[in-house]
């Protein structure tokens, strides 16, 4: 990978607010012409800087009212029992985020559902029965303050 010069800088960030910002509006933005400023966001991919693109959608157009953060624990810390639950959790859509984390949980996900009747039903039948699990702490977001709004750029 390449060290990341200014535009490199400029441009990583103005993809992150549009991805879908034409060649020519970024070129003007970050102060190149179309080929260079091209070539440039053809190499940050290629080097791995841009992991990909894709849309941010409305969680109140899809009518997903409820976002919970649960700490989840296991009494067992088998490699094995790990790596199944991590396997299982990849194929939940309403998993939108996974992390293992240090302190009195193993794992912190991010959940969303239509309503507490459905998260209360996805937790009896979905999360309690992923391997290795033996406690659940539910945490309801009751505003979001921040959305991820991309990485930070050094």
């Amino acid at each position: 990978m390449t060290e990341l010069d200014r535009t490199d800088r400029s441009i990583l960030a103005a993809i992150q607010l549009d991805g879908r910002m034409p060649i020519a509006k970024l070129a003007e933005r970050v102060g190149l012409s179309e080929t260079p400023c091209a070539r440039r966001l053809k190499r940050l991919e290629s080097e791995g800087y841009i992991d990909g693109y894709r849309a941010m959608l409305s969680r109140r157009a899809l009518e997903l009212g409820v976002v919970a953060f649960a700490q989840v624990r296991f009494s067992v810390h088998d490699r094995s029992l790990s790596d199944r639950f991590e396997r299982e959790i990849q194929g939940i859509p309403r998993i939108v985020s996974c992390h293992n984390i240090s302190g009195t949980a193993d794992y912190l996900l991010q959940i969303v559902a239509r309503d507490l009747d459905e998260y209360g039903i996805f937790m009896r039948d979905v999360l309690r029965t992923l391997p290795g699990v033996t406690a659940v702490e539910s945490m309801l977001s009751l505003r979001e303050i921040k959305r991820d709004s991309g990485l930070p750029l050094p």
